[in-house]
């Protein structure tokens, strides 16, 4: 089983990598920031529809705040949306907030609402981690999913990503008669390959959403990784395939039952296929944040020993044993895509 021992370290954005968001248009000027959000005076545990705590809880700021804070909440959510268009504010307000306490960065969540036919959307306000911005750049650059978050200073602004939590589903739909398994099982097998790859890790059931779309004939499910702060950080390969987390019990058992070794090898080369094609088609920008990587510190030099250990006997591949930090390691698992 995958197991991480010790809480990881949070590094703040280098000036390469700063580099690299300005380059990209990652960087906004924001009119609030997340030390902001920290100025509230009291808050409530946040309870769902069920009555269970979600461990979240609601804030609540002063009078002489609130209206302030609401507001340029709203902008941000302009310049996340519409590219600053403020037109769109006009019939939006600020329904809750609310914190994380026990979440590495302790990120607020804000539920916006359209007051004309009250839909709902959801972001959240971070503290940049350095990692964190690495990962959601690699989701966007060589996933099948398009990423928008923004960047200013020491906060981090990021989309909601939609689906079913990944626990959730397990817990309420796995034995659903509608569920089509092979299709989930090779759709897990993708997801694994794509997170080994990429060297995303921590990816048990809590930290990634099931989007599930019906099709006129069959049901399509896209796995998406929702929290990205273990990219390319710990030094256990086990850590970088969800195969090897208990939580993600179900999904692996699906897999067992209803998929051969020859179909699982077959969809592993798929899935390397189209991390290829997004590695050609996206070269310049792939070229650019792997060298930020190469020049920055995001993980300790013990990690990095044992993933490259690791890596290289996995790979059968000596190459990774001259890698000097998690940049290189990347760059070398991602060639070894190119090679297949």
């Amino acid at each position: 089983m995958a197991l991480i021992s010790k809480k990881k370290i949070v590094y703040p954005i280098s000036s390469g990598l700063r580099k690299y968001l300005f380059k990209y248009g990652r960087v906004v000027d924001f009119p609030i920031h997340y030390k902001d959000l920290l100025r509230y005076n009291t808050s409530i545990p946040l309870y769902d529809y069920k009555g269970n705590d979600t461990l979240w809880e609601t804030v609540f700021y002063s009078e002489s705040d609130r209206e302030d804070i609401h507001y340029n909440i709203k902008k941000i959510y302009a310049l996340l949306k519409a590219e600053g268009d403020i037109s769109v504010m006009k019939h939006l307000y600020v329904d809750r907030i609310d914190l994380c306490s026990y979440g590495n960065t302790q990120p607020f969540r804000v539920r916006i609402v359209n007051r004309i036919n009250d839909n709902f959307d959801y972001f959240y306000v971070k503290n940049a981690d350095a990692s964190r911005v690495y990962g959601l750049e690699l989701e966007h650059l060589l996933s099948p999913n398009r990423i928008s978050y923004l960047v200013h200073e020491n906060t981090l602004i990021e989309e909601h990503i939609a689906g079913i939590p990944g626990e959730m589903f397990m817990k309420l739909h796995i034995h659903d008669q509608l569920l089509n398994p092979i299709r989930l099982a090779k759709e897990f097998v993708k997801f694994n390959e794509r997170c080994f790859v990429r060297l995303l890790g921590d990816m048990h059931s809590s930290n990634f959403v099931i989007d599930v779309t019906p099709d006129f004939e069959e049901t399509h499910y896209r796995i998406r990784a929702i929290d990205f702060d273990q990219q390319s950080y710990e030094g256990k390969k086990s850590i970088y395939l969800p195969q090897y987390f208990k939580q993600n019990n179900a999904l692996i058992q699906l897999g067992l039952n209803h998929i051969t070794s020859e179909s699982m090898v077959q969809y592993q080369r798929e899935e390397r296929a189209l991390i290829a094609n997004r590695l050609k088609s996206s070269y310049k920008e792939i070229e650019d944040i792997i060298k930020s990587m190469e020049h920055d510190t995001i993980s300790t030099k013990e990690n990095i020993d044992s993933l490259k250990a690791d890596l290289a006997k996995h790979y059968k591949n000596d190459r990774f044993l001259s890698c000097k930090n998690m940049g290189a390691i990347l760059r070398e698992s991602l060639e070894q895509v190119l090679k297949k």
